[in-house]
């Protein structure tokens, strides 16, 4: 433990030359590494399941407590399930975590952005200055936040002309994610910064889930028709060239993702080792997700979807994933904001849940 302590001071030592969370040695006990990609795959497919004793019994509770049945709607279901993540039937909501994982993309180069790649850096110190929307709504939720900025200066190779990664840089950017995972969070929200990211998101929708180039692809940050045009072709010709590479969502991944829609999956799987439940955010957070389900079943079991946001196809996307939106905002913002704002919501139905009297304890007739 003394060597291992060692380590740890010493990778903190080089901490402020870097854009990455303290480094905690204890994290290393908790998770395995992650060896390759089919290791990765191993571990989705004997991913821990939902406490059914203690959904069971928060079902049990939810019934006995002070109002009519059902009157809770949806705040109802979302405290049993949470309750069956975090084993008990009355859980508490104390910890969440915010992670918003930066990456830079190389099919930019086809002009299928409105912004240039340079904002991705420029809006990762802004999150660091607490100066984004995604701060503001972690604050209010008291949530912790940590951002992660992965290798800026080397965006992901152009999907049109080949594989956006080859198997070590998906590791790396997997390996980023499971890593980010604070072990003591009870509740974990994934956002992202990339400029261009909603290109190889659509990528990643139309690969997985078919229909045609037009359908996943839409206007981003706010692209004309011209661009739209544009992008759509990059989309499907991508498609083309990998498809028949692409086994599952992880082939589709390396082939058509970036670093962090990586890095957003592999902390989505990392909670699920650790039975936190996840928010997801919008179209690239839930593209990211759709990786992890189409490569093992029930992937995304320890997941709700925080919001569904303006861009055209996550309506789509949270309906292959089998997701009901807790918000309709018309959000198009990234950065985890919606599923940040979305954990007060959560929050609302675990205190109910919890916190509320049962018919025997206030001493009032059920009936």
């Amino acid at each position: 433990m003394q060597d291992l302590r060692l380590i740890e001071q010493q990778l903190n030592s080089l901490h402020r030359f870097t854009r990455v969370p303290p480094f905690d040695a204890t994290r290393l006990f908790m998770l395995p590494a992650l060896t390759d990609l089919d290791h990765f795959r191993s571990l989705l497919l004997q991913a821990p399941t939902t406490d059914l004793a203690a959904q069971t019994a928060a079902a049990d509770r939810n019934g006995q407590l002070t109002k009519p049945p059902g009157a809770l709607a949806r705040l109802e279901e979302l405290a049993i399930w949470y309750g069956g993540w975090r084993g008990t039937d009355r859980p508490e909501l104390k910890k969440p975590q915010v992670i918003v994982f930066a990456g830079n993309h190389g099919v930019t180069a086809q002009g299928v952005s409105a912004f240039p790649a340079e904002v991705t850096a420029q809006m990762v110190i802004n999150f660091e200055h607490g100066g984004a929307a995604i701060n503001q709504l972690a604050k209010l939720a008291g949530a912790k936040m940590d951002v992660l900025a992965l290798e800026l200066d080397r965006p992901t190779g152009d999907f049109t002309q080949g594989p956006a990664m080859d198997e070590a840089d998906l590791l790396a950017g997997l390996q980023a994610g499971w890593n980010s995972v604070d072990p003591d969070a009870d509740l974990l929200v994934v956002g992202e910064m990339g400029i261009g990211n909603t290109t190889p998101a659509a990528a990643l929708a139309y690969a997985l889930f078919g229909g045609e180039a037009a359908d996943w692809t839409g206007r981003g940050t706010g692209v004309d028709d011209v661009g739209l045009a544009n992008k759509t072709r990059v989309v499907a010709e991508g498609v083309a060239l990998h498809q028949g590479g692409i086994k599952d969502g992880i082939d589709a991944l390396a082939r058509l993702g970036g670093r962090e829609i990586a890095a957003m999956a592999g902390a989505i799987a990392a909670a699920r080792q650790l039975r936190i439940p996840v928010i997801l955010d919008g179209f690239i957070c839930c593209a990211a997700a759709a990786c992890l389900a189409q490569s093992a079943d029930g992937a995304l079991d320890h997941c709700v979807a925080g919001h569904q946001s303006a861009e055209g196809a996550h309506a789509a996307l949270l309906s292959n994933l089998g997701k009901e939106p807790l918000l309709s905002l018309g959000l198009r913002l990234g950065e985890g904001s919606g599923a940040a704002l979305a954990i007060q919501i959560l929050k609302g139905a675990v205190a109910c849940h919890s916190g509320m009297a049962t018919f025997a304890e206030a001493g009032v007739s059920d009936g």
